[in-house]
């Protein structure tokens, strides 16, 4: 299976790690996080998949993180609220996401990245 590569076109982050892939010839799906934003049960799944906490997945340097004033909400909702308000918004969520078989990368490190793909 490919991997996903979730990612909003406009976000330089994005298009970096785009360019990482193609230049490491490494064939992916793409989905446009705003267009396409995962549900409750999709971010369920990857949260357990990347072995990361909850607040990972929020874009913490978004506008709408700042208006919403979320910090101290992160800091003090359950998980399961923190899901659902992640799945009301795809501006809200951390990207890009790389999604394998069986892991979840979170943002674009290009070293990390390198590493999970050997190369």
């Amino acid at each position: 299976m490919k991997p996903l590569f979730v990612n909003y076109p406009k976000c330089s982050t994005c298009q970096k790690a785009k360019k990482w892939l193609e230049e490491n010839n490494i064939e992916f799906d793409s989905r446009h996080i705003v267009e396409n934003n995962p549900n409750k049960e999709e971010l369920k799944k990857w949260l357990s998949m990347s072995g990361e906490p909850v607040k990972k997945f929020f874009n913490t340097s978004g506008i709408l993180y700042r208006e919403m004033n979320l910090k101290e909400k992160v800091a003090s909702e359950s998980e399961d609220n923190l899901l659902a308000l992640l799945a009301t918004n795809g501006m809200l969520v951390k990207r890009p996401l790389l999604i394998t078989d069986d892991t979840v990368l979170i943002g674009f490190k290009a070293e990390k990245w390198a590493e999970y793909f050997g190369k």
